[in-house]
């Protein structure tokens, strides 16, 4: 074995090395092509981009998704004593 072999790696080469060796979180790239999705108001024709989380109409308050919130389902704890 060379001398070269025994010392240990640098800070900055295991870096490098990590670095080369890791891999992506997000998994494999997927090329898409550029699209845009819009849909307009159908009250007064204003554009907006399709987001799942807007439910009012910026312009004229027309209401294009109405949410209820409730507290869900509540499972209580029963009481065994006897």
């Amino acid at each position: 074995m060379e001398e070269a072999d025994k010392t240990p790696l640098s800070l900055i080469d295991r870096l490098k090395l990590k670095a080369v060796t890791q891999k992506s979180y997000g998994g494999a790239l997927v090329e898409q092509e550029a699209k845009l999705t819009v849909r307009n108001c159908p009250n007064c024709g204003a554009g907006r981009a399709k987001d799942e989380g807007l439910t009012i109409c910026a312009y004229c308050d027309f209401e294009f998704l109405s949410v209820r919130l409730t507290d869900g389902i509540t499972i209580k704890k029963e009481n065994n004593s006897n």
